[in-house]
């Protein structure tokens, strides 16, 4: 689905596995009605990898929350980032996206593809063991949870991996692909025909997910990969992007200078009410 600049869809992200909505204005937002958050941006520096890749991300918590439940991880030097987004209220979304970001951040070094996507899956199948069991922990009906978006690039190749609603797109040629595909219930909408990509814009379910790290006993990721050449683009980020930015002002950010903080800015100056994180990658032509 692409976004738009006045995009309803304020509330919560929902699974559907229970009455869960990602902390907001309940616990420690402002009101709706207040300006941009004052809150600064965190930035991640610029790096190169040793793909030829140049990353930059940036998290911002919006224009009403104070609480930021995003994070992202930057390992240019494993050619490894990626987004998560969590869920859960009163604490337990940015509890979720932190482990799946510890878990990342902690990969070692040294290790080819194949072994980096083998540990990539083993850790977050870990923390998702790890999220079922605190939710137990704090009580009956409990989901603590968090979409991720993961992109592992090594030479010419690169694969991409989710859960969940965070998204993944490359900029090639000057057109937008987006290579990750929602896991959402608008999303099973739009397959099965019963509404439209327009509708899905304003749909009153249009925060519920249907899969995430910490949704359910067994993790299920999927995966899609291709050919990394010259000039390309890629763009991992969480909804609160996508709700207040189109795909057609993605693409054009992503073939200008500092895409990153550009997006960001847009869509906290646009009134997100949603916590916003994009984290961008630049092979040079």
């Amino acid at each position: 689905m692409s976004g738009s600049g006045d995009r309803p869809r304020d509330a919560d992200a929902t699974l559907n596995v229970g009455p869960l909505r990602a902390d907001g204005a309940a616990a420690g937002g402002v009101p709706a009605s207040s300006a941009a958050s004052p809150v600064p941006p965190s930035h991640g520096a610029v790096r190169p990898s040793p793909t030829g890749l140049v990353s930059a991300a940036v998290t911002h918590p919006g224009a009403v929350r104070t609480r930021n439940e995003d994070s992202f991880v930057d390992r240019p030097d494993l050619g490894l980032w990626a987004v998560a987004d969590g869920a859960g209220g009163h604490g337990a979304g940015d509890y979720a996206s932190n482990a799946i970001r510890e878990a990342l951040e902690t990969i070692p070094p040294g290790l080819s593809a194949a072994e980096i996507l083998a540990q990539l899956r083993l850790r977050l199948s870990a923390v998702n063991s790890g999220l079922r069991e605190e939710a137990a922990r704090r009580g009956p009906g409990r989901v603590i949870a968090s979409t991720v978006v993961v992109l592992l690039a090594r030479g010419d190749h690169f694969a991409c991996l989710w859960a969940g609603d965070s998204r993944a797109y490359l900029l090639r040629g000057g057109a937008l692909q987006r290579l990750s595909k929602d896991h959402s219930l608008v999303q099973e909408l739009i397959d099965e025909g019963a509404i439209s990509e327009a509708e899905a814009e304003n749909h009153p379910q249009g925060n519920v997910i249907t899969r995430a790290v910490g949704a359910a006993d067994v993790l299920e990721l999927d995966k899609v990969t291709g050919r990394v050449v010259p000039g390309d683009r890629f763009l991992l980020c969480s909804d609160g992007l996508i709700r207040m930015v189109d795909e057609a002002e993605i693409a054009a950010a992503l073939a200008g200078e500092d895409a990153a903080e550009r997006l960001v800015r847009l869509a906290v100056e646009r009134g997100a009410r949603d916590n916003v994180t994009v984290v961008t990658l630049a092979r040079g032509a």
